[in-house]
């Protein structure tokens, strides 16, 4: 396995924009036998959007973070943005890649998919076996979603939304039955706990230390223990969901600028311009212009 040396960063790779219909939150590629995104992907990396890969039939191993894949026919391979992943070559793949990305689950209309257990992960497991049956359903859905995707229109986002929930939902009982699971580590329930106060008082409190004063715990341990379970630190995911509830209201409301900053917690709008731009190198306005265009 390949392996960079300290002077290299690990390349982040985006997803790309599909040239029919400019959208680069979401894409399936189908294919059969082809060597698909092969080009980058025999170096360590991470992905910045969630990866399903269904495999019909492919040989190889890849690793994903530190745990090596032995490739099967007939399953899912699913990776959340981050993970660091590498394939040891470069082999035909007959099967389907769907991916999209955290823009694409903050939309209204998707956010109950975030809260899915193959979203979740819990048990940080990367691989699910597919049945015949299994494997004809997905297929079905995957065709549907495909269909969908490439043609552009008024009910499209609400038509990949009904498949893919439909999907996922499907592939989420597959999960809860193949990790039955053992009860979570208390550090896992300490990054479960914290996740969940952000998500109630992120528009109130922007620093670690403030939510390490409500879970009655130093500011060092709740750092350590976040960033040792989930690979960031703890506020990467605050300054996330500020991102993701920014974008959120750029997109769906009126709002100034100023008056979205003070929404968000922000006392002053120049600095939340900043950290805006800083978290996504581009500012605000830039990102209202474009997600509007993309999605109008």
């Amino acid at each position: 396995m390949y392996t960079l040396n300290s002077k290299q960063p690990v390349p982040v790779y985006p997803l790309e924009q599909n040239n029919a219909t400019g959208n680069n939150s979401f894409s399936i590629v189908h294919s059969e036998g082809a060597l698909v995104y092969e080009e980058n992907l025999l170096i360590p990396h991470r992905k910045a959007h969630y990866m399903l890969v269904f495999v019909k039939h492919n040989r190889g191993r890849h690793w994903v973070d530190m745990t090596a894949y032995e490739r099967k026919d007939n399953a899912l391979y699913f990776t959340a943005p981050h993970q660091i992943l590498v394939k040891e070559a470069a082999t035909p793949f007959w099967g389907t890649y769907l991916t999209f990305t955290n823009e694409f689950l903050a939309l209204q209309q998707n956010a109950a998919l975030r809260e899915l257990p193959l979203i979740q992960n819990p048990h940080n497991g990367h691989e699910l076996l597919l049945t015949a049956a299994d494997m004809s359903f997905a297929e079905e859905l995957l065709t549907r979603i495909e269909v969908e995707h490439n043609r552009p229109g008024e009910w499209q986002h609400r038509m990949l939304t009904a498949y893919l929930t439909v999907l996922l939902t499907y592939l989420s009982r597959l999960y809860t039955e193949q990790f039955p699971g053992n009860e979570p580590s208390a550090d896992q329930r300490l990054l479960r706990t914290y996740r969940a106060k952000v998500e109630e008082c992120f528009r109130e409190l922007h620093e670690v230390g403030a939510y390490a004063a409500l879970l009655h715990i130093s500011a060092g341990h709740l750092s350590e223990v976040v960033k040792a379970q989930s690979g960031r630190p703890a506020i990467k995911h605050l300054h996330e969901r500020l991102v993701l509830e920014a974008k959120r209201l750029l997109l769906y409301t009126p709002l100034s600028l100023k008056e979205l900053a003070f929404d968000l917690g922000f006392s002053d709008a120049s600095y939340f311009n900043r950290f805006f731009k800083r978290e996504t190198g581009i500012t605000p306005a830039e990102f209202r212009t474009t997600i509007r265009k993309m999605y109008q």
